[in-house]
């Protein structure tokens, strides 16, 4: 497996983590009572928490065994945290948004090296006869 490799999926496995931090942060504070618009919308926030949480796992447990749609996923996530962290840095937020920013600039580049698409070409497991 190549070093770069390795470097995606930790990263987004640390993604993954701290999406579930972020999920039972959320957790703890509705269910403690912190009020909240709508009880319903804030289950369903935290289901989709939850569930990204689990896909990015996924991702990176995946991409660890070298399967070629784990880097079309790993670059639609690192997209999105760009979407969150660049905000987070031009508003002032400056440690915050480069924990989001340069994480996910490395993974895009190193999505692209030769050594992490030849490795990650596996489409699927071989059949059993």
């Amino acid at each position: 497996m190549p070093p770069a490799a390795v470097v995606v999926a930790l990263v987004a496995g640390a993604e993954a983590t701290a999406l579930l931090a972020a999920a039972a942060w959320y957790a703890f504070q509705l269910f403690s009572g912190s009020p909240v618009l709508s009880f319903w919308g804030a289950v369903f926030t935290l289901g989709l928490l939850l569930a990204f949480s689990a896909w990015l796992y996924a991702v990176a447990v995946f991409l660890h065994r070298g399967y070629r749609w784990t880097r079309a996923a790993a670059l639609v996530a690192q997209l999105f945290v760009l979407t969150i962290g660049v905000p987070a840095l031009t508003s002032g937020l400056v440690p915050a948004g480069l924990a989001m920013v340069v994480p996910a600039v490395i993974a895009i580049v190193l999505l692209f090296s030769s050594k992490v698409i030849s490795y990650a070409s596996r489409t699927g497991s071989t059949p059993t006869l």
